[in-house]
């Protein structure tokens, strides 16, 4: 996901997407352990998700660049 996909998302709508990918990462995490992860660059790219969010959500707390709370 793009960094202007996710500032064209309302601010529940990026807690609920992290929510939602942290339990992905979870579970994919869990069945690497377990079994062979067919395709081990998905933890990479749900981990970038997940922090690309936080990161617009904290953007959008402090007010830097002119993001404001949705």
């Amino acid at each position: 996901m793009k960094a202007n996909e996710v500032r064209g998302k309302e601010d529940a709508e990026l807690r609920f997407d992290t929510d939602q990918l942290e339990k992905e990462l979870f579970e994919l995490r869990f069945r690497s352990m377990v079994e062979a992860n067919p395709d081990p660059s998905k933890i990479r790219r749900n981990r970038r998700d997940i922090a690309r969010m936080k990161t617009i959500l904290k953007e959008r707390e402090l007010g830097l660049r002119g993001q404001e709370s949705r």
